[in-house]
């Protein structure tokens, strides 16, 4: 193989548990693993990158990677680290959510080249869907003690938590399921293993010992850590709840900001984890951080690799051109690039005031904007003494008390940015 798997993910920080012989495995010839992606939203999150980033690696070694869209999985729950039990899905909901995600693994998979390593997606749906229960018990359930399954750790965790609810037997029988999965890839593609989430290492040794007892075949098994953040804090939280793949869920400019405000520690681990940069590119990132911590040179290639390959160079830049107006040297032709959404971004809890079109369009005298209708600041006295210190711009031109805001000014057709100083934002919307 041109490259070792298992070296790649070690010196990246990415293997948590891995079966032994899984190396030599890698090492004979072309492989094909799979991992499982529950379809609960119409979006990934960061949180799954780390498996996303895993497949890219396994596919960039030679090898062909699986991505398995949990359709029936989804409709029963995964009770690994979870104490409540999932929302169930409908079919045309799965359906729907399969289909955003496939063109976000897109991204970072080469699904369609006709190379023999080309990525496929799965939906363990196609195969469960004809299984009756009694055949499901006859051919799968007898070949697993329940002694076998008690033993798991995300079971004893459930039944021995404090929630009154208790374990549902669809839950219990999640494993089975998805030890099926890898069963049923096994035997018709040729998936020898299978990968996920250190919380997965019991739901993926069922499938290699169904493997074992069923087929007489040897499977493996990796996990990799679940993503911390140094200050204890969940990773792949924001304030607003997750930080999405979809830009319209979570918006470029935000997804850029959240990579670029990682702390110094983190950032060394995350681009390691959630880039394709080399090693010697990497090492060399680390030395010149640490010879200047202030420049964080760490944080912007990490945001920038990571904003390219899920959006694009072209929304990266903007993400930049957008962070420069809050923080850098930018013009009023910068801030009239933005779209609504990302202005909305930068600006948000930034102080706003409703105003008439009517006013826009006959012509707002500048002190009426700061002080009477708006109530920037507090009288037209400290308006006046404000624009005498040169200290005003609006849209990030510096104005005097003669000027008038017009519909030119307008961003978006909706909005005009007045600004005190370098650091007091307030907004217009006009109505």
């Amino acid at each position: 193989m041109s490259k070792n798997f298992i070296e790649e993910l070690r010196w990246r920080g990415m293997i948590h548990d891995v079966m032994p012989g899984t190396e030599e495995h890698l090492m004979e010839s072309m492989r094909a693993a799979y991992i499982g992606f529950d379809p609960t939203a119409d979006s990934l999150h960061i949180g799954h990158m780390v498996s996303v980033m895993i497949l890219k690696h396994f596919q960039a070694c030679g090898h062909k990677p699986y991505a398995l869209v949990g359709g029936a999985t989804g409709m029963i729950g995964d009770p690994s680290g979870k104490s409540n039990e999932r929302n169930l899905l409908d079919e045309p909901t799965l359906r729907r959510n399969q289909d955003a995600l496939k063109s976000q693994l897109a991204r970072f998979l080469d699904f369609e080249s006709e190379s023999p390593n080309a990525a496929v997606l799965v939906n363990n749906y196609d195969w469960m869907k004809h299984f009756s229960f009694l055949e499901f018990i006859r051919d799968v359930g007898k070949h697993i003690t329940v002694n076998y399954m008690m033993a798991k750790d995300s079971v004893k965790k459930r039944l021995t938590s404090d929630s009154a609810e208790g374990m549902s037997f669809t839950e219990f029988t999640y494993q089975l399921v998805q030890g099926y999965d890898f069963l049923h890839l096994f035997r018709e593609k040729g998936c020898t293993l299978q990968m996920g989430g250190s919380d997965q290492w019991g739901n993926i040794t069922t499938g290699t010992e169904l493997i074992r007892r069923v087929a007489g075949g040897k499977a493996f098994a990796l996990t990799c850590p679940l993503i911390t953040k140094a200050d204890g804090t969940k990773f792949g939280k924001s304030e607003g709840g997750n930080v999405w793949l979809d830009a319209e869920r979570t918006s470029p400019y935000k997804f850029y900001q959240y990579w670029l405000n990682t702390s110094d520690e983190d950032a060394e681990r995350y681009i390691k984890i959630f880039t394709s940069l080399d090693r010697q590119t990497i090492e060399a990132l680390v030395a010149t951080h640490k010879g200047a911590p202030h420049e964080r040179v760490l944080q912007r290639r990490l945001a920038e690799e990571v904003t390219v390959m899920v959006h694009s160079r072209d929304e990266y830049e903007n993400a930049v051109k957008a962070s420069d107006i809050l923080f850098g040297n930018s013009t009023s032709e910068d801030l009239k690039g933005l779209n609504e959404k990302t202005f909305l971004d930068v600006f948000e809890g930034v102080p706003k005031s409703e105003i008439a079109i009517e006013d826009i369009e006959n012509g707002l005298d500048i002190i009426v904007a700061l002080s009477g209708q708006t109530g920037f600041l507090k009288s037209n006295g400290e308006a006046r003494r404000a624009l005498q210190e040169n200290s005003i711009s609006v849209n990030k031109e510096k104005v005097s008390e003669s000027y008038i805001i017009n519909s030119e000014d307008l961003i978006n057709g909706k909005f005009v940015l007045l600004q005190r100083g370098k650091k007091n934002y307030f907004v217009l919307v006009v109505k």
